[in-house]
C-alpha cells in the first residue's frame, strides 16, 4: 500500500451514541462496523453509507469491547457489569450471558470457528467460554498475570494477552505452555500482524512496540503520539506496511512498519482517540473514534472520496 492510499481526512460521521465511544470494530469483510460505549449500547452501522442499522441494549454498565463472528450472525460484548453477552445479530436477542469475572471485563474475542469466546478482565484473568454448551462455567481460566489484562488475541492454538503488568503472554493451549515477553511498561492493547508473525503492543509510555512472536525480539518502536492515561487501540494496516494508533491529543498516527517514521498524522477528534480499526480489505478506509464525542468518524483516503 502506498503512502498516498492512507486515510487523511474525514469521510463520514456516524452519530447516535449518547456519550463516550469506547471501541469501534469492522466486521470480517469490512462492509459493516460495530461501536460500543459509555451509554451501555452496541450499535451496528453501514459506515460506507453512513447508516445506523441496529442498537443492542442489555448491558448494565459501559460496554468496553465487541466482536463479530465471521458469518456476521453473532456478537460478543463485555464491559463494566462483569459479564460477557452473546447476541443474535438479526434479532438483537441475548442468547447467553457468561459470568465469572470478579471485576470489569476489558476485551473479548471469538475463536476462528466462533465456538469459543475468550475474555480478558481487570481481575487479572483470561477466561475461555464454550458458546455451544449450556454450561455457564468457563472451560479454561488463565490467572498468571500480575495486573489487569487489557487486550487479547487468538490463533488456532494460542491465547495471547497483554497486561498492565508489562507483559505479553502467549499460552499454547495444546501443550499447556506459557511464554512471557516483558516489555517493561504497562500494556493496554495488543494486535497481531496479518501474517501472524508479530505482536504490536501499545504501552503507557507513549510507545508502540513490535515484537517477533517466535523469538520475543523487540523489532521496532513507534513514537510521536501521546498515550499515558487511556487505553488506546493500535493495529497494522491490512497489508502490514504501516502501523496505526490513536493519541490522547486527538490525532491519528500512521508509521512506516520498517523504519518507524511517522508517515501521516491528522487531527481526528477534539479529544482522546481511544480506538482504531482498519478496513480488512480496502487500502483507504478506516474507522476511528474518541471517548467524548458520541460519534464514530469513518476515515477515507484522499483518492477515494
Amino acid at each position: 500500500m502506498s503512502e498516498s492510499g492512507l486515510p487523511r481526512k474525514e469521510a463520514t460521521v456516524l452519530k447516535g451514541h449518547e456519550g463516550a465511544v469506547l471501541a469501534a470494530r469492522f466486521n470480517g469483510d469490512g462492509n459493516y462496523c460495530l461501536s460500543c460505549g459509555k451509554d451501555r449500547t452496541i450499535r451496528l452501522w453501514n459506515p460506507h453509507r453512513g447508516i445506523h442499522i441496529k442498537t443492542y441494549k442489555s448491558h448494565g454498565r459501559e460496554v468496553r469491547d465487541v466482536h463479530c463472528t465471521s458469518d456476521n450472525s453473532k456478537l460478543i460484548s463485555c464491559g463494566g457489569d462483569r459479564q460477557i453477552f452473546y447476541w443474535d445479530v438479526s434479532t438483537g436477542r441475548v442468547i447467553r450471558k457468561f459470568r465469572g469475572h470478579d471485576s470489569e471485563v476489558n476485551a473479548v474475542k471469538f475463536n476462528e470457528y466462533a465456538s469459543v469466546v475468550v475474555s480478558a478482565g481487570y481481575d487479572r484473568s483470561v477466561r475461555a467460554w464454550d458458546c455451544r454448551s449450556h454450561n455457564a462455567e468457563p472451560i479454561q481460566i488463565i490467572n498468571t498475570f500480575q495486573d489487569s489484562v487489557m487486550s487479547v488475541c487468538l490463533t488456532k492454538t494460542e491465547i495471547i494477552g497483554g497486561s498492565v503488568d508489562g507483559t505479553v503472554r502467549t499460552f499454547d493451549i495444546r501443550i499447556g505452555r506459557e511464554i512471557s515477553d516483558d516489555l517493561g511498561q504497562p500494556v493496554n492493547c495488543i494486535a497481531m500482524s496479518n501474517d501472524g508473525n508479530c505482536i504490536l503492543a501499545s504501552c503507557l509510555d507513549s510507545t508502540l512496540r513490535l515484537v517477533d512472536r517466535s523469538t520475543g525480539e523487540l523489532l521496532q518502536e513507534y513514537k510521536g503520539h501521546t498515550c499515558k492515561s487511556y487505553k488506546l487501540d493500535c493495529c497494522l494496516t491490512n497489508s502490514d506496511a504501516h502501523v496505526t494508533g490513536g493519541s490522547e491529543d486527538g490525532y491519528v498516527f500512521f508509521w512506516d512498519l520498517v523504519d518507524a517514521s511517522v508517515i501521516s498524522k491528522f487531527r481526528a477528534h477534539a479529544s482522546v482517540v481511544t480506538s482504531v480499526s482498519y478496513h480488512p480489505k480496502e487500502d483507504c478506509n478506516a474507522s476511528f473514534h474518541a471517548p467524548l464525542g458520541g460519534c464514530v468518524p469513518s476515515m477515507g483516503g484522499i483518492d477515494n472520496l
